[in-house]
């Protein structure tokens, strides 16, 4: 499902923004943030708590959740760490990480949420922002002199590109 929200952002910038460079920076600025608020460098206890909004609203978060809560939150074998007593690894993970195993629904639901999200965004912007129309009416206006304008203007035979 990661693969596919991350196929659906990309679809979903190239079609809201009217060149691929801009679509690029759009992207980059905001994967900078995901990552940096997705629990992997920062665990989400660790996050003041006046970003953790930023938090939930990172697909990446609901990914790396997913991954390490199915992976390891229902292992109950006693882990050892050091200057610690041994606990439960599922123990650990919740009071120190802040994954539970039992929050794996909402995290299905949030993928599918990302995905239709992104898709309907996409819709919209190749419905309704028409870009490539938009540039069309721009060449047929540089290719064509204004009325009463003194500028010379050599019609050529090249068909339009777009």
């Amino acid at each position: 499902m990661c693969f596919t929200y991350f196929s659906m952002y990309g679809m979903m910038v190239t079609a809201l923004t009217p060149d691929y460079q801009i679509a690029d920076i759009v992207s980059s600025f905001f994967s900078n943030f995901w990552n940096l608020f997705s629990g992997f460098l920062i665990p989400r206890p660790l996050i003041p708590i006046w970003w953790r909004w930023y938090y939930w609203a990172s697909p990446v978060a609901w990914t790396i959740y997913g991954i390490f809560a199915s992976q390891v939150g229902d292992i109950t074998s006693e882990a050892e760490i050091t200057g610690r007593s041994p606990r439960p690894v599922n123990e650990f993970i919740k009071d120190e990480l802040g994954l539970d195993h039992d929050f794996l629904v909402p995290v299905v639901f949030s993928h599918v949420g990302w995905v239709f999200l992104f898709f309907i965004m996409f819709a919209y912007g190749i419905k309704f922002i028409k870009f490539q129309r938009r540039n069309q009416e721009l060449i047929n206006e540089q290719r064509t002199p204004a009325p009463g304008s003194k500028d010379l203007h050599f019609p050529t035979n090249i068909p339009n590109p777009l």
